[in-house]
């Protein structure tokens, strides 16, 4: 019997902005409290911007540009060979990463989060399962609204000016095409307990496998 240790498990969750993929990953991670669990979120990873805040106000925070994905693919790389990280800290305050870094161990479960984790395929070779969380417009932009100006101080004139400057474009030329590589789909987010209990039955599986 090989005593090389295991590899973690890598679940990619993605789908549009407000389509409840934090949701579906925190209840992943609670279903696993009894085993090492950590959420990856591409958030993280967004570019830092040497530039005025007027002009970060203006970056399209929803195209394959905007993030960092080299760094992402090697640290995810990293934490999959059983290495430690540096992660970024990203502030949704000042649309900046900042100078903070935090040390991240590597887990039994990886659930890499964000918009975009399937459109690279680099990214989608290190994960294990892929999900894709699928919501109506509607509900999307209504949770987007809430989350931004209750929790990132955003007025309701600069959420619905992204939204139909950047945000509904960029799901539909960028984010909604990944579905195609999804091993799963999830309808409704969060509120899918089949699906959940779906992935937490597979993720078990893997755990348990020799």
């Amino acid at each position: 019997m090989s005593s090389q240790k295991k590899a973690p498990i890598i679940i990619g969750v993605t789908g549009g902005s407000g389509s409840g993929k934090t949701t579906v990953s925190q209840a992943i991670a609670q279903k696993f409290a009894n085993h090492s669990v950590m959420l990856l979120p591409q958030d993280a990873y967004y570019k830092r911007q040497d530039v005025p805040f007027e002009q970060r106000q203006q970056t399209n925070y929803d195209h394959p540009d905007a993030f960092d994905t080299d760094l992402l693919i090697e640290q995810a790389s990293m934490l999959k060979h059983h290495q430690a990280i540096e992660q970024p800290v990203y502030d949704y305050k000042i649309h900046n990463r900042t100078n903070e870094i935090q040390h991240v161990e590597p887990q039994d479960v990886i659930i890499l989060e964000g918009i975009l984790v399937l459109a690279d395929a680099r990214l989608r070779d290190l994960m294990d399962i892929k999900v894709y969380v699928d919501t109506d417009d509607d509900i999307r932009l209504l949770r987007r609204m809430h989350r931004d100006m209750e929790s990132r101080g955003r007025t309701f004139d600069d959420v619905v000016g992204q939204y139909l400057k950047t945000v509904k474009p960029m799901f539909h030329e960028f984010i909604e095409p990944t579905k195609r590589y999804a091993d799963l789909i999830v309808p409704e987010g969060g509120n899918n307990r089949v699906a959940i209990d779906l992935l937490v039955t597979k993720i078990q599986s893997i755990l348990n496998a020799e």
